[in-house]
């Protein structure tokens, strides 16, 4: 199978693309960076990646999406905090970039089904109230846009959306990818070493490993489709969305 991924440099892109480049059925890696990717280029299995240095996340010229023809689908790990972003900048970042994609990828091996996975996150909502943060409006707006498109757009017909809501993501169980994912600094890292140990222990339906929540988004992309019932997943026309309970349940965290 051959697939697409972003965001492969930072926490949770790091955690799949471990674990794809591990897994046997992926026999092909195209990753999209505006940078190298070490994690890729030293892995063992470094010879399936092919790796594309890409800067506007907006457009696909044609030298780019001929690397990419005949993919099955794409994981969409892209994107940024919200601290200290504001709100034109952010929106561009995690709605127009992830919708730019879908609509350029979807036709890569059409007529079969393109599989498209945004990683979105838990507090995101496609209700939000007047005390949603911006992440959670924004990130929901961007799931809503995906479900939507294989009914509004012609070209995106064959288009298949997961949308995953990940909890507080921790590679602390995680040896391979350590070295190579960003680490947290200042005000941040002290929130991580005081708070990530409890969310462990006392709060698993928030929490997220890397390495487990890198296999069940490896299976799902791998897996033909089929209907996924249970709590903490929604099925729709477009695709469907799981939140972290969900994606709990599938992993067996």
């Amino acid at each position: 199978m051959h697939l697409i991924l972003t965001g492969a440099t930072g926490l949770v892109g790091s955690g799949i693309l471990q674990t794809m480049l591990t897994n046997p059925s992926i026999t092909k890696l195209s990753i999209l960076s505006r940078k190298p990717v070490p994690l890729a280029e030293t892995h063992p299995n470094h010879e399936k990646a092919n790796i594309i240095l890409h800067s506007d996340f907006k457009k696909y010229p044609e030298n780019v999406l001929a690397q990419l023809r005949g993919a099955d689908g794409c994981v969409w790990a892209l994107g940024t905090s919200s601290s200290g972003v504001n709100r034109e900048k952010y929106t561009e970042i995690t709605q127009t970039y992830t919708l730019s994609a879908a609509r350029a990828f979807s036709p890569l091996n059409s007529p079969k089904p393109f599989k498209f996975l945004y990683i979105s996150g838990e507090g995101a909502t496609t209700s939000p109230g007047i005390f949603t943060p911006m992440f959670g409006v924004v990130k929901g707006k961007t799931e809503a846009d995906l479900l939507a498109l294989s009914a509004k757009e012609k070209d995106c017909e064959n288009l298949k959306v997961y949308n995953l809501r990940p909890g507080a993501v921790d590679a602390f169980a995680h040896e391979e990818i350590k070295e190579f994912v960003p680490q947290r600094k200042g005000m941040l890292k002290f929130i991580e070493l005081g708070l990530f140990p409890v969310v462990r222990m006392c709060s698993r339906n928030m929490y997220t490993p890397t390495r487990e929540f890198g296999r069940v988004v490896t299976e799902l992309m791998l897996g033909d489709g089929e209907k996924l019932e249970g709590s903490g997943i929604v099925e729709g026309s477009g695709g469907r969305t799981l939140s972290n309970i969900g994606l709990r349940r599938l992993g067996g965290w």
